[in-house]
């Protein structure tokens, strides 16, 4: 028998999405009689203790006898139970230097680490994650930022409705201006802003044609790799080549940002990544850009004047053109960010179903069961160290 804990979020402000509702748990039992799901008591979670009792779950506030422990963000490295194994978003793959200890204490304990951003297909597609409820607050959230700095329309907040498709009602109606918006990305991030696009009515139109004119009614382009990419040398774009090889191209986002009114930006980075664009063009006269909903969220990273996240109450902040610092949103002389590090903790029900949902579809049997090649491509440490594949960790881990 195995069983399975699902912890109480300890990061602080506390995450409450979930790994798996209590319906998915209960499908579980149904469905297995070799696994047990245990939740710890928890009042933040978006589904209730009660829920989790009602659906057949023991609540319970230890998890000591528990072999498996599933969360969402980092655990408080006072929380880390050792020789256990932990599925999580550690955000230490990028060695992010605020997680540093967490990967540390990971080794020390003997945790074995089990990454959701790890998990991938063979052909490197992300198998779970929330990008998708990521798009869609995003987007949302920047066309609400946009709205008010304009006072042309109004957007309520997304965490008031208690479901996507409550949410869905505010777009009924809905009248926006002959705005022009640009979406970078092509995964799930990107699919969620197109969402949220599509049923807010807004046009899409070919990149080419976005860049020579404006239109009398609003539109989006999406820019995929090869839209955003070339290689310096060649001219080209290879999708394989530019993700092993990143170094060797260069953006060319540029001339959207004399042609766009909203940025969604919803593309991966890391610091070997060309950025959408510099500090240095954002002074530009030629740069309109007057809202960004930086949804991949990297404080000087593809969005270099994405400045640090805000929190879900206080989402979007303003950067002035002239000294690039951080101002009140909706001013005159800045350009606005929405940037968060916790979107999908606005619909948190809908984006913890639909997680739970791939958890159970793609991992959970060979988690429980013999593995796969799958888990321990996403394995990071195991036995005290760090596991194949993530050896470039070494000085991070030590720090040095």
């Amino acid at each position: 028998m195995t069983r399975i804990g699902l912890i109480r979020e300890g990061k602080i402000p506390a995450d409450n999405r979930v790994a798996l509702t209590p319906a998915q748990c209960k499908w579980v039992h149904k469905n297995s009689n070799e696994v047990r799901i245990v939740a710890q008591a928890s009042p933040h979670r978006c589904f209730s203790d009660r829920e989790y009792i009602a659906a057949g779950v023991e609540v319970k506030e230890d998890l000591s006898g528990c072999d498996i422990l599933l969360g969402i963000k980092e655990v408080p490295v006072d929380q880390l139970m050792a020789g256990k194994t932990y599925l999580f978003f550690s955000h230490t793959k990028k060695k992010q230097p605020h997680n540093q200890k967490l990967m540390r204490s990971v080794l020390d304990k003997k945790i074995k680490l089990i990454d959701y951003e790890c998990l991938e297909h063979e052909d490197g597609q992300r198998i779970i994650g929330f990008g998708f409820f990521a798009g869609v607050v995003g987007a949302h959230n920047g066309m609400m930022a946009y709205g008010n700095r304009t006072g042309l329309f109004k957007l309520d907040r997304v965490y008031k409705q208690r479901s996507f498709r409550e949410l869905i009602h505010n777009y009924f109606g809905l009248r926006l201006p002959n705005v022009k918006i640009a979406v970078t990305g092509s995964g799930r991030v990107a699919h969620g802003i197109l969402e949220i696009m599509n049923l807010m009515g807004i046009h899409e139109v070919e990149p080419d044609d976005y860049l020579k004119r404006r239109f009398s009614y609003p539109v989006y382009t999406q820019l995929k790799g090869a839209d955003l990419y070339r290689n310096k040398t060649t001219g080209s774009y290879s999708r394989q080549e530019f993700h092993e090889h990143p170094e060797l191209y260069e953006c060319t986002f540029l001339p959207y940002t004399a042609q766009t009114d909203i940025l969604m930006n919803g593309v991966y980075w890391d610091k070997t990544v060309p950025r959408l664009f510099e500090k240095a063009d954002a002074l530009s006269d030629n740069f309109i850009i007057q809202t960004i909903s930086d949804i991949t969220d990297d404080a000087n990273g593809s969005v270099p004047i994405n400045l640090g996240d805000q929190t879900i109450e206080d989402p979007v902040y303003g950067v002035d053109k002239k000294t690039q610092e951080k101002t009140a949103p909706y001013l005159e002389a800045s350009i606005d960010i929405m940037a968060v590090g916790n979107l999908p903790n606005e619909l948190p029900r809908d984006a913890s179903r639909y997680f739970g949902e791939q958890l159970i579809k793609y991992v959970l049997e060979d988690l429980v069961g013999n593995g796969s090649a799958i888990i321990d491509r996403a394995t990071m440490a195991k036995n005290g160290d760090l596991a194949p594949g993530y050896e470039y960790l070494r000085d991070y881990v030590e720090g040095k």
